[in-house]
């Protein structure tokens, strides 16, 4: 399997992957009224998935994830200080599995470059799961968040995710995630999470 675990692989777990293409239409709460983060609904209307930033969690560079009945799925945190850290040319993130309540598990890791001189200014992920020491990148971000027109992709060059502007409606407030098939969701939103983060967004203090 080696070579082929960025493509189809359920990162968090195979219940939050779908046989067909899923649109999640993600709608920011504001920081006023409940503290900020996001919601993500399917087409019926229906909250899927849940993130609480760090308004709600009151500590910065924190998040987390929670599916529709409000049970927490991944715990997400920026790595915080140290020498390595301070010289480093990125910025890390990490997705941490929740087991009651409890984090269990690192899931992956994202990169987000300092600068756009390194890593053609993508951000990059890696999941924990390699074989055979492997540690080049899984999946990367292209685009820009900002302009709701960005993409995640496999290492393969393949589509996983991507977020789009809705044209009806001038506001970012509301705009689409179309995750392919066979991709987690639960990983994806995951990442969205991160990227509002880092771009000021809802999840922010």
């Amino acid at each position: 399997m080696a070579g082929g675990l960025a493509t189809k692989f359920p990162v968090v777990s195979k219940a939050y992957c779908s046989l067909s293409q899923t649109t999640l239409m993600i709608r920011k709460r504001p920081r006023n009224i409940n503290g900020g983060g996001f919601v993500a609904m399917d087409t019926s209307q229906v909250v899927a998935f849940a993130v609480d930033g760090c308004c709600v969690l009151g500590v910065n560079g924190e998040c987390m994830v929670k599916d529709g009945n409000g049970n927490s799925i991944l715990f997400i945190s920026k790595k915080q200080g140290g020498v390595l850290q301070a010289v480093s040319f990125n910025e890390q993130w990490r997705g941490f599995l929740m087991d009651f309540e409890m984090t269990s598990k690192l899931v992956f890791t994202l990169h987000e470059a300092k600068s756009w001189l390194v890593m053609n200014g993508s951000v990059k992920i890696f999941l924990e799961a390699k074989e055979n020491g492997r540690s080049s990148w899984d999946f990367e971000v292209l685009g820009s968040f900002t302009d709701r027109a960005c993409t995640i992709m496999d290492r393969r060059g393949n589509v996983v995710a991507e977020v789009k502007g809705e044209e009806k409606i001038a506001s970012k407030e509301f705009y689409s995630v179309v995750v392919q098939p066979g991709h987690d969701q639960a990983f994806v939103i995951a990442v969205i999470a991160i990227l509002d983060y880092i771009n000021g967004e809802s999840t922010r203090c």
